[in-house]
């Protein structure tokens, strides 16, 4: 018997790094895996990334950025899904004054660099008792780092030209989990309170003592989260 496969969407200049902890403790219960979405420009090459080496059955939990291409998978292949989850993520299209936000963002990593990119938006996303925390900060930074201010253009045109994901909420109808840190503020628990229930059957789960990047923050407290969601009989 095939063991079930896991796709870990990382967020805006994310990768493997944010999602060590719940690939260490969820690999003996499924195969995890973490695709690359540096170097693109649209949440459709996004979802491509996944479902081109995707097998025909497959569970997806999308983190920020990353919940907005899980909903684009799910908008182009809910028959292929497992189990879904979105997590410090939103839904809606973009709104009022956010294109010239991130517009000052891509600006800032042109001018300054990647470096003064990650001091400036790196703190706001994290529980205040991380925000002057090097030793935490350091290899989030460095994941960062690893990515150029062309990378971080092409994903933030992704997220400007993102459709609205909320007609796609009603129509998912597998095993569905939404998580929150309850310090997210970027992505509010409110926000992920009405995506799920907007999603039949989803249960919301809201973790304490974090902010947006809960992977990092509160590892043990999410992998018990995935680990009790990947463990529900998936859609027949």
């Amino acid at each position: 018997m095939n063991r079930p496969v896991l796709y870990l969407l990382p967020g805006l200049l994310c990768d493997e790094t944010v999602f060590a902890a719940q690939v260490a403790g969820l690999s003996d219960i499924c195969e995890v895996r973490v695709p690359a979405f540096r170097g693109l420009g649209s949440f459709d090459e996004m979802a491509a990334a996944v479902l081109d080496t995707a097998p025909e059955r497959f569970s997806i939990a999308g983190f920020s950025m990353g919940g907005r291409v899980a909903f684009r998978i799910a908008a182009l292949a809910m028959g292929r899904l497992e189990r879904f989850c979105a997590f410090d993520t939103g839904a809606g299209p973009v709104g009022e004054g956010e294109i010239e936000k991130r517009q000052a963002v891509i600006d800032l990593a042109w001018r300054e660099g990647m470096e003064a990119l990650a001091r400036s938006w790196l703190p706001p996303m994290l529980h205040p008792s991380r925000r002057s925390d090097p030793a935490f900060i350091a290899p989030l930074t460095q994941m960062i780092l690893r990515s150029t201010a062309e990378d971080h253009e092409k994903q933030i045109r992704a997220l400007i030209n993102r459709p609205d994901a909320w007609p796609v909420l009603p129509t998912i109808n597998v095993p569905t989990l939404i998580v929150c840190g309850r310090e997210d503020e970027w992505s509010p628990p409110a926000h992920h309170e009405a995506m799920a229930a907007a999603i039949p059957g989803a249960r919301l789960v809201i973790i304490e003592n974090s902010g947006h990047f809960l992977p990092v923050e509160q590892p043990e407290a999410f992998t018990r989260a995935l680990r009790e969601w990947m463990t529900t009989p998936a859609r027949a």
